[in-house]
């Protein structure tokens, strides 16, 4: 998605025009059949009420993207699938998506420590490309900053280790409820300063999926505020850096949530026009929201100072609001940003290896930091 772009003003009154020829029409319409049964109303503080509605699979997803959805949706209404499994600290589906990654993606996998921080080092079997061995990507797990790991670590670094035939670093950092912020900035800057002492800072890419995207921002603001150089180019997946105080925030809370997870889990009525104090997240219950160290969106300043950045979500994740409001705020700020936006996918849809909508991501992904690292 690209900033600065115009629409000519003949096409622009083509455009309102005939946005109020619908309008007119369906009105026409509704006037026939007589009013509907469950109209949308509006309330003076501008909230919509919206009836009750079926929402269908969307017919611009693949084959496979059909089902995987359908597959998702039920699986959320799961409890049993739904329980972490101990091997890999993650909901048991994921494991099925972790053995097709390792069966598809030849990899090594290294368990070490980066300055006194523990670490799974993921590499391709053949080992790395002649073009990145001066190269290395950093990972941040997901998992809302209290589980995941190492499920979802090795379900983010695979992927691009294998096929970009890169060196991926998974950090083990700490979490909820053992740790509090700043504990997961802190660990990373720690494995950022010693991979410094080896690479360049501008051949560094650091990425992550959820929590783990989150924490892609915060490090990278907690980076300004200690004097560490900014990384070449960053991935913020499946997340925003905005103040994460209901959720994600914004229209996704009631929208991309409940057609994405099948569930309801909107903050309550009125929460978002009052501007609470504390994160529901554990990790962050101690700090506050509205930090730029935790919520860079805040900064304009801040924000200005980030790297070529790039944002990964879909029209049923609900982490959609901030991440398209991320990605404004980099814009406005001058950055270089890009915001993908996968049409009918959900919250960490490409863990999925078997999906040609993960695929695509997983291009996409590796072409981005092969244009920006070193550059």
């Amino acid at each position: 998605m690209k900033a600065g772009f115009s629409i000519p003003a003949p096409l622009g009154r083509l455009m309102i025009a005939g946005a109020i020829s619908l309008s007119a029409a369906l009105g026409t319409a509704q006037a026939q059949d007589g009013p509907p049964k469950n109209p949308v109303t509006v309330d003076t503080d501008g909230t919509v009420n919206v009836p009750a509605m079926s929402v269908p699979v969307t017919e611009y997803l693949s084959p496979e993207g059909k089902a995987y959805l359908t597959e998702h949706l039920l699986t959320m209404q799961n409890p049993a699938l739904l329980k972490e499994v101990e091997e890999i600290g993650a909901p048991g589906f994921l494991k099925g998506y972790m053995e097709r990654q390792a069966e598809l993606f030849p990899f090594k996998k290294e368990d070490t420590e980066i300055g006194g921080v523990h670490v799974y080092e993921y590499t391709p079997v053949d080992g790395v490309a002649e073009r990145n061995k001066d190269r290395v990507l950093i990972n941040l797990h997901g998992g809302g900053f209290i589980t995941c790991w190492p499920g979802c670590a090795e379900l983010e670094s695979v992927p691009l280790a294998s096929l970009g035939k890169f060196r991926v670093v998974s950090v083990d950092y700490r979490q909820a409820p053992e740790y509090k912020f700043p504990a997961a900035s802190e660990d990373v800057a720690k494995v950022y300063a010693e991979l410094l002492k080896t690479y360049p800072a501008e051949n560094i890419g650091i990425y992550g999926c959820s929590a783990g995207g989150m924490l892609t921002g915060m490090s990278v603001a907690w980076f300004q505020a200690h004097g560490l150089p900014k990384p070449g180019a960053i991935g913020i997946y499946c997340a925003g850096s905005a103040a994460p105080v209901n959720g994600f925030g914004g229209d996704a809370n009631y929208t991309a949530t409940a057609i994405g997870e099948g569930r309801f889990m909107a903050p309550p009525s009125g929460a978002q026009s009052e501007k609470p104090k504390r994160s529901q997240m554990p990790y962050l219950s101690e700090a506050d929201p509205y930090d730029p160290l935790v919520a860079p969106a805040e900064s304009d300043e801040v924000m200005a100072q980030f790297p070529p950045t790039q944002i990964i979500t879909g029209t049923r994740g609900f982490e959609l609001s901030s991440a398209v409001y991320t990605h404004s705020r980099l814009v406005k700020a001058g950055v270089d940003a890009d915001l993908h936006v996968w049409e009918g996918m959900f919250h960490g849809f490409f863990y999925n290896p078997d999906v040609p909508e993960s695929r695509d991501a997983y291009d996409v992904m590796i072409n981005f930091f092969d244009k920006h690292l070193g550059n």
